[in-house]
């Protein structure tokens, strides 16, 4: 399950999440963004920073990691990440401080002795999902964070509930970007069913996502905008068309960069229902690399 990406797609559509699991946060959270640094000489890759609004004068950066599988270095690379960025940027900034997620105990590193300091002061934060509380008792950003920790046989009750909770208390932005979350995360979680199936055990149904709704809606809407313009159904159709291979193209292109000259031909080429068969597996691609595949699978028939 690809956990790094859900907290991140978390964090950046709620980036005060991360300051409500902690019991001092600061007073302007609200202002803080999300986003990933790199540290160069030596180079690190640092994926969760919060930074403080540059209009507020030096104030605390953040970083976090999510770390859903053990590994006996992660402290000391941590540390020595965001000691080396905030040296680099210690101008902007007047102090640092860390949040480790942990879905429990158990995945913590081992040989904790050598970084006490660190752990035993109040510049580091670990924090234990499991430990959260049941999640019908959180708040809503933090109960699909503890999502991804439960059995699979407690998962789709949970997410169902969750579903209907966020019905209930959400604006209805809010509300689509949580069930996307909770779409997502339980795509991840049940890897070999497929998404039909999995909106079979939520109760829900694909139309209600949002990337699947402005495929469709902006599909139909620019392609009647072509067809009234040349007055024939050859020009809706084309117009449809074309509407939905930019729409893709656009959609692949915010989620993983610019696309080369020879996957944007390969995905012009594409029929209308193959478009739209596209248009919904999109919604599962991670990488090009899944899309390149998806292709090819394509191609194959």
């Amino acid at each position: 399950m690809r956990r790094d990406s859900i907290f991140y797609k978390l964090f950046q559509q709620y980036p005060t999440l991360l300051f409500e699991l902690l019991t001092d946060p600061p007073t302007n959270a609200d202002a803080y963004r999300f986003d990933s640094v790199a540290v160069k000489e030596p180079k690190f890759e640092i994926d969760g920073v919060f930074l403080p609004p540059e209009n507020a004068g030096a104030g605390v950066v953040y970083f976090c990691e999510v770390q859903f599988q053990r590994d006996e270095q992660l402290y000391a690379r941590v540390f020595a990440e965001s000691s080396l960025y905030f040296y680099r940027n210690s101008t902007r900034f007047s102090d640092w401080q860390a949040v480790i997620i942990y879905p429990s105990h158990k995945i913590e590193q081992s040989n904790v002795y050598p970084h006490r300091g660190f752990l035993n002061s109040e510049q580091v934060h670990r924090v234990y999902l499991d430990e959260l509380g049941d999640i019908r008792s959180l708040p809503l950003w933090i109960a699909v964070m503890v999502l991804t920790t439960l059995e699979e046989t407690q998962v789709p009750e949970a997410a169902r509930y969750l579903l209907t909770k966020t019905n209930q208390e959400s604006s209805s932005i809010a509300s689509r970007a949580i069930i996307e979350m909770i779409t997502t995360i339980m795509v991840y979680k049940f890897e070999k069913l497929s998404r039909g199936e999995v909106e079979q055990m939520l109760g829900i149904t694909l139309q209600q996502t949002r990337v699947y709704q402005e495929i469709k809606e902006e599909g139909r809407e620019e392609g009647r905008e072509e067809g009234r313009e040349e007055g024939r159904e050859e020009g809706r159709e084309e117009g449809r068309e074309e509407a939905t291979i930019n729409l893709i193209i656009r959609l692949l292109t915010k989620r993983f960069g610019e696309l080369s000259e020879e996957m944007r031909s390969s995905v012009s080429s594409l029929p209308l229902p193959i478009l739209e068969d596209l248009s919904e597996a999109l919604l599962d691609f991670t990488s090009l690399a899944d899309l390149q595949a998806w292709l090819a699978a394509v191609r194959s028939y």
